[in-house]
């Protein structure tokens, strides 16, 4: 028996970067009485802006060697380091020339046709650019188990050869035998995929979704770190046979 058009579909999650850029006013005025001064906070529902002081200049100076951008004015900018923190404070230390970033190589996943007791793997590319970021989190989650909404036939999370592998737990997997939908993490650049990954043999099922477990961090910037997803699926001569679907869903959120 054979199931035919196997399919995974991984959407591709769009980050819209917040590019803020501070306007700069030069002015004079005399004060001939002394009024309330009003103020107001900058906020949405994603970040929120407050603004110690009133800068003296700011630009972004060019000439043939070279380029430069300033702000002048800042209270108590620098770097600040001790033995448990470091604070990097100044307009200057959140520009970069590498916004945050996070990339899926391919996006659909067919598996093709499959048959029973005969593993097939698949795999994709996960890339993060974090140079605006102190670090970063790669979290993954599936809607449901593989699924074929004709008849509501599913195969079923794998639990690997001990039964014992989780969302949360990576254990061996390589017995034809054991049946399921899992996947495993490898790095290509960089050593951001989880440990539970370390052996190859091991592999473990996505959480179900609104929960979400890490597949890659990182606690340094970097530039095209890459980790390589692996996704396997294997059935038994009892699985109906259709085509089979799920969503799995990548969230990469920067830390500072």
């Amino acid at each position: 028996m054979k199931i035919k058009n196997f399919k995974l579909k991984i959407p591709l999650l769009l980050f819209s970067a917040f590019c803020f850029s501070l306007l700069v006013f030069s002015f004079t005025f005399l004060v001939f009485s002394l009024k309330p001064a009003s103020a107001e906070t900058m906020r949405n529902d994603w970040y929120i802006l407050k603004m110690g002081n009133f800068n003296m200049a700011a630009g972004k100076p060019t000439g043939a060697g070279g380029k430069v951008s300033f702000t002048m004015g800042q209270i108590g900018s620098g770097l600040y380091t001790g033995a448990n923190y470091k604070v990097r404070a100044g307009f200057q230390y959140i520009y970069t020339l590498y916004p945050f970033s996070f990339k899926i190589s391919q996006t659909s996943i067919d598996f093709g046709t499959i048959s029973p007791a005969n593993p097939v793997t698949r795999t994709n590319v996960l890339t993060v650019n974090n140079q605006s970021a102190g670090g970063y989190v790669v979290t993954g989650s599936e809607n449901h188990p593989m699924l074929m909404p004709s008849s509501g036939s599913m195969i079923p999370d794998t639990t690997c050869d001990n039964g014992l592998c989780s969302p949360s737990n990576a254990t061996a997997w390589t017995s034809s035998l054991t049946y399921g939908f899992g996947y495993r993490c490898d790095n290509v650049s960089g050593t951001d995929c989880v440990a539970a990954f370390a052996t190859p043999t091991f592999y473990k099922p996505f959480s179900a979704s609104p929960t979400a477990t890490i597949v890659m961090t990182g606690i340094n910037v970097g530039i095209n770190k890459q980790s390589q997803i692996t996704y396997k699926v294997n059935v038994s001569n009892m699985q109906p046979g259709g085509a089979y679907s799920n969503l799995v869903t990548y969230i990469a959120t920067p830390t500072f």
